[in-house]
């Protein structure tokens, strides 16, 4: 195995062990978050209220030696409350810069449909190029700046819904459901003593600096992709434009995430190479919130991840 590699996988383990000091469980979200970071992308993470949604984010930040912020995204939220602004001080008689809640590493943007479309563009550059403008200065941002943007599926009364082409700028959508009975109960017995999630928060210890994530990264690129596969896998996106139950399939974006993703599943899985289950593993994350359903299947109760299942059984797999 490539020596990058070799130097990548046992991180990875750390950073897991690390993590799982607070988070009881999730473990597919947990590895669906860390591919997000480690391919410098960004998740839309969806759960109901209490799932642990923001104390992920931040225990991934304290874990990964990374800046944390967080917005609470409501209806009289402006841009500027997310970038900055240029103040006038009255000492210097000059303008100066008030960074906003965007300038961190792991930014949470909290239930991010409550603001209107003006303050969710907010993000697109920053998301895009990592960059922010303001008064037609562009300032940098981190290189691992990395945006986690959470919504309530349950939830959609005084809510603005993502246009395509924000939802477009995520590579995943990470689906956090309830805890089973065991995980439930592993929680019970955590808050009756002296390491609630909260307070187990405090013992983790960073296993991962800052300029060694951006390493980190770069061993990604020692993990091999046959070229039949990456056939495979741009059919597989491109049958989501043509199937019968799909309005808006997905675009090239798409494809690009899914090509990343499906390198860094196969380095979580101590891989140097892809194999065809990372592809159809990371399908529904990346494709699901990119799907738009026609309303005639719709209504038949058809969902994105029963049409990415459909569509994954009729691509044919490579041998």
């Amino acid at each position: 195995m490539n020596a990058n590699l070799e130097k990548l996988m046992p991180a990875l383990e750390r950073v897991r062990h690390e993590v799982h000091k607070v988070i009881i469980g999730q473990n597919d979200v947990v590895d669906q978050a860390l591919i997000v970071i480690l391919t410098g992308g960004h998740a839309l993470i969806e759960g109901v209220p209490g799932i642990a949604k923001t104390l992920l984010t931040r225990t991934l930040a304290l874990v990964l030696g990374c800046e944390f912020a967080r917005i609470q995204f409501t209806p009289d939220l402006m841009p500027a409350d997310i970038t900055g602004t240029n103040v006038f001080n009255l000492q210097r008689n000059e303008f100066t810069l008030v960074k906003g809640p965007v300038f961190t590493s792991f930014l949470l943007a909290d239930e991010i449909n409550r603001a209107p479309a003006k303050t969710q563009s907010a993000l697109l550059q920053s998301m895009q190029e990592r960059l922010v403008s303001i008064d037609r200065e562009t300032y940098p941002l981190p290189a691992n700046f990395t945006v986690f943007a959470t919504q309530n599926p349950i939830e959609y009364e005084g809510t603005y819904p993502l246009p395509e082409a924000q939802k477009d700028r995520f590579m995943f959508k990470i689906v956090m459901r309830s805890p089973d009975r065991a995980e439930e109960l592993a929680l019970a017995a955590r808050m009756l003593g002296a390491d609630s999630p909260e307070q187990a928060l405090s013992s983790v210890e960073a296993c991962i600096q800052t300029d060694e994530l951006a390493e980190l990264k770069l061993c990604l690129n020692d993990v091999l992709i046959r070229e039949e596969l990456i056939a495979y896998l741009v059919d597989v996106v491109r049958k989501t434009r043509t199937h019968e139950s799909v309005l808006v399939g997905a675009g090239p974006r798409a494809t690009q995430a899914l090509l990343l993703a499906s390198r860094a599943h196969a380095a979580l899985e101590g891989r140097d190479f892809v194999t065809p289950d990372d592809i159809r593993a990371m399908a529904a994350p990346v494709l699901e919130h990119r799907l738009i359903i026609r309303p005639e299947f719709e209504i038949e109760g058809l969902d994105e991840r029963e049409v990415i299942h459909k569509i994954l059984g009729e691509v044919a797999v490579p041998r």
